[in-house]
């Protein structure tokens, strides 16, 4: 039996330890919003957070993450109201959307440890997401705008 805390919930699953995350998070728990890619850890379109860091869940086993808490894109903000998803909502950065919640998630944990980033901050960060749509320009614009946005609320609190 692993243990495990996803968006807050634990979560018991009597799983192979060597089954990726990915399949646990889809098939077992029901939770489709974090994307199958590649497979291989490289595309980015099934990062979720593990402990607050971006990882990528097909490449990484059950067993690696018993006991740790994990954020997939439906615990980001269940309402949608995470600055990130406001700003890639306000700015139509989807095309065909496969890959956006594996940027929304990277982009979220990048804008914890760099809340002002510059351009070559954001490119340097978001350039392990591959989007096949090419809406590179329209997912840095976000970026800024949630980063602004997450800037204000750390002012007025």
């Amino acid at each position: 039996m692993i243990e495990l805390t996803i968006n807050g919930r634990q979560v018991s699953l009597d799983a192979d330890p060597d089954m990726p995350l990915l399949w646990a998070i889809r098939d077992e728990i029901g939770l489709i919003g974090t994307k199958y890619g590649c497979g291989i850890g490289m595309c980015g379109a099934c990062t979720v957070h593990v402990g607050g860091r971006p990882t990528r869940s097909c490449i990484t086993p059950l067993k690696d993450v018993a006991g740790a808490e994990i954020t997939t894109i439906e615990g980001l903000d269940p309402e949608g109201q995470h600055p990130v998803q406001q700003a890639w909502q306000a700015l139509q950065v989807p095309q065909c959307g496969y890959c956006q919640s594996g940027q929304i998630m990277t982009a979220a944990a990048m804008l914890r440890d760099i809340p002002d980033p510059t351009d070559a901050d954001i490119d340097a960060v978001m350039t392990g997401n591959l989007c096949r749509c090419m809406t590179y320009n329209r997912i840095r614009a976000a970026v800024r705008e949630a980063a602004a946005t997450l800037r204000k609320e750390v002012t007025h609190d």
